[in-house]
């Protein structure tokens, strides 16, 4: 058994609770609250289910807090592959982690403002979209820690290669989404759809560490 097998089903559950917590969040609370192009009505919507939009901005601070225990999981479990990329992989989750939590008090402005009851869907938006965009850039760091991770992943001999390719994709989709997010946002839009690998990927990832990665032969 290699020495840190019992971290893989914690980091696991940590991985999933990161990936239910932030589909919750952004899937179950603010793409439905949001009109786009309607302040307005976007405005209607929180005001209407404010305990709902509290409840996502809940969601996102466990989904940080799990994001955190992950970090050092990862770091604990990387380690002896080669401890600097494994310092770094997660001194780079962390910021993430960081860059989201303050990413988040534009979403708590958001709320104490509706929660005022004075009409200011214009600045209600904004904040939305600071909240939006600060997410993105936190996904720059993020990519970064995936593409690490691959690495660590593949020299570990711990996880197959079929998930590092998948994990692979998915930093390179995070680092593509959010440069074109910042830089060029009508590209963006389009490879929108491409988040779903993100998603396999990362559920594929936190499946493998539940269910005790295997030891496998480490490449020379």
């Amino acid at each position: 058994m290699h020495a840190t097998a019992p971290l893989f089903r914690p980091a696991g559950a940590a991985y999933l609770v990161i990936i239910a917590a932030g589909l919750f969040a952004e899937l179950g609370v603010r793409m439905p609250l949001t009109v786009a192009g309607d302040p307005t009505a976007t405005w209607a919507n929180v005001a209407a289910k404010l305990p709902l939009f509290r409840l996502g901005l809940a969601a996102d601070a466990v989904m940080i807090l799990a994001d955190v225990a992950l970090a050092v999981l990862l770091y604990a479990i990387f380690r002896a592959t080669q401890p600097q990329v494994a310092l770094a992989a997660m001194a780079l989750r962390l910021v993430q982690a960081a860059i989201i939590g303050a990413s988040l008090l534009a979403s708590l402005a958001a709320v104490l403002l509706v929660a005022r009851g004075t009409p200011a869907p214009d600045t209600l938006a904004l904040l939305m979209e600071v909240h939006a965009q600060g997410y993105d850039f936190g996904l720059i760091f993020f990519g970064a820690n995936t593409l690490l991770t691959v690495w660590l992943a593949c020299r570990s001999g711990l996880f197959p290669a079929w998930l590092a390719a998948l994990l692979g994709g998915a930093g390179i989709v995070y680092l593509v989404g959010s440069f074109t997010a910042l830089l060029a946002p009508g590209i963006n839009a389009l490879i929108q759809p491409a988040y779903g690998l993100p998603v396999i990927a990362e559920t594929a990832f936190a499946l493998m560490l539940l269910r005790g990665a295997r030891q496998v032969a480490v490449p020379a």
